[in-house]
């Protein structure tokens, strides 16, 4: 009920006056006292604003949970790419690629392979202290696209725990699938907080073909906007730790720079 004052009383929208009692109106002195629907109305009004307040903090929280949809892209698009490695920790290679990322100022996703983890420990805190970003690259690179979301869950609570093991306390971001064989992968590893990882550009490392023809997969191949896959575990490397050495300077004088994968799908 909307209210206004008059010199008696209070008097409603519809006309009716509601005169002022004891002391106050035998002086004729005006009083406007809260009705009771308003003392009742006002910590309910109160409750809501604080739980308004509360959903309003959570929300950008909320909204920024990873999301089931495999990223391949930058953070920031344009004339940019995203350097990721999988397999690793390699004892050999590894700690080369490394020293070279360094060089160049350049930083990178590992996808890391839980076994390795378990083995070259002292790796992964090399990986952490370059400023790189970590990604679950499963415990032993099985192929998972035919796996229960179950199974799935216990690989990757495995390998989070080497991880954390070594590393505490250190956000483990992406998940990428081995093969790209991805089944219910995705949705799993988004609900663990890990936002699937893909790839836009894969130069088949894998089966070195040398280092030329790798630097010249990367320069040729490369679009804006690109997660480009390689890497350095899983086998003799050195290809590709001599190709990552020639392809930041030549791409960074063509005008490219170098970012990390998009957070959210």
């Amino acid at each position: 009920m909307t209210e206004t004052t008059s010199t008696t009383g209070i008097t409603d929208t519809a006309g009716k006056t509601t005169g002022t009692t004891g002391r106050a109106a035998r002086t004729g002195t005006r009083t406007r006292r809260p009705s009771r629907l308003r003392r009742l109305a006002m910590p309910l009004l109160l409750t809501t604003g604080l739980c308004l307040s509360a959903l309003t903090a959570a929300g950008p929280a909320q909204a920024g949970q990873p999301n089931a949809t495999v990223v391949d892209s930058t953070r920031h698009g344009g004339r940019t790419l995203a350097l990721t490695f999988d397999d690793g920790p390699n004892p050999t290679d590894t700690p080369r690629l490394l020293k070279v990322l360094r060089e160049h100022r350049v930083k990178a996703v590992f996808c890391l392979w839980g076994d390795h983890v378990r083995r070259h420990p002292e790796l992964v805190r090399a990986i952490v202290k370059g400023g790189h970003t970590l990604c679950n690259h499963t415990m032993r690179h099985d192929d998972m696209s035919t796996w229960s979301p179950e199974d799935i869950r216990a690989d990757l609570e495995a390998t989070n725990a080497e991880i954390r093991k070594v590393v505490p306390g250190v956000p483990i971001r992406y998940f990428r699938a081995p093969y790209g064989s991805w089944g219910a992968t995705p949705e799993v590893a988004a609900e663990m907080g890990m936002q699937p990882l893909g790839w836009r550009l894969a130069i088949g490392d894998w089966e070195p073909p040398g280092t030329d023809e790798l630097v010249r997969r990367v320069v040729e191949g490369v679009t804006p906007g690109a997660v480009v896959l390689m890497h350095d575990g899983g086998g003799d490397r050195s290809q590709t730790v001599e190709a990552v050495d020639r392809i930041v300077p030549l791409l960074r004088a063509d005008g490219w720079r170098f970012d990390r994968p998009a957070r959210r799908g």
